[in-house]
């Protein structure tokens, strides 16, 4: 089998990160972990289960992703969230690819889950994501916030990862509130300017893309469940731009 380097970047994520390494073992020659600060025993449990880990202040999620790329030992990568586990499928599958075009990267259905619940309604499932690639063709964009892989050439995998995105509905909350804030430091990076209506359009939007064209208004309370967070979450990171504008204003 080709060799593979898998790698993940870390945050206080102690609940999770044994679980993301021993998930890339049956399939990656070595793991690296990319940790931005943690503060409880993510660094620890990390190299006690095997990964190699390397300390870099938060770049944003492109840049941070693709920090430990030139240090790894292999082109090969094989990139997961803390969060995320290769299922067992997706396991037999990565051990099939012959990996002799460095051109393909490879995208995976993704099953994303609000404590035991896995959500499938209004396009959460299947949720393709590219996470497996050659670094001498392909790579995270330098997005902060939202990257994914560029690739010349995606293949659809048939096969999954599990996303944990949430304990429970209290800690998607808590989720949506650190992610808006991040998202509206990264757009005003961008040179996003605010905006009195923006907040309010951009959530109509998520609301209807989600109930009607994602077919949420049919699905139930899952349905309706991630068109109402998907507006928020789509709410706050523009009032966040607008109060981060306005704060920049009251300093001066």
């Amino acid at each position: 089998m080709t060799p593979i380097t898998g790698i993940i970047i870390t945050l206080n994520e102690q609940d999770n990160v044994e679980e993301a390494i021993a998930s890339l073992a049956p399939v990656c020659d070595e793991v690296i972990v990319v940790d931005s600060g943690s503060s409880d025993d993510t660094v620890a449990l990390a190299e006690a289960a095997g990964a190699r880990v390397i300390h870099q202040p938060y770049l944003g999620d492109g840049p941070q992703k693709a920090f430990a790329v030139p240090q790894a030992s292999h082109d090969w990568i094989l990139a997961l969230d803390a969060d995320e586990r290769l299922d067992d499928d997706a396991v037999a599958a990565i051990r099939e690819l012959s990996l002799d075009d460095p051109r393909k990267a490879y995208r995976f259905k993704r099953r994303n889950f609000a404590g035991r619940h896995w959500i499938r309604a209004a396009g959460f499932y299947p949720d393709p994501v590219t996470r497996l690639y050659n670094r001498t063709t392909s790579g995270y964009l330098p997005k902060k916030a939202h990257s994914s892989v560029q690739a010349p050439e995606v293949v659809d995998v048939d096969a999954h990862l599990r996303h944990f995105t949430y304990r429970d509905l209290s800690h998607w909350m808590q989720r949506i509130d650190q992610l808006s804030t991040r998202d509206a430091w990264a757009m005003k990076e961008r040179g996003v300017t605010p905006s009195s209506t923006r907040p309010t359009l951009h959530a109509m939007t998520a609301m209807l893309r989600k109930l009607v064209l994602k077919g949420g208004l049919l699905q139930g309370q899952d349905g309706m469940t991630v068109a109402i967070t998907t507006a928020f979450h789509a709410y706050m990171k523009y009032a966040k731009l607008n109060e981060l504008y306005e704060n920049e204003r009251a300093d001066r």
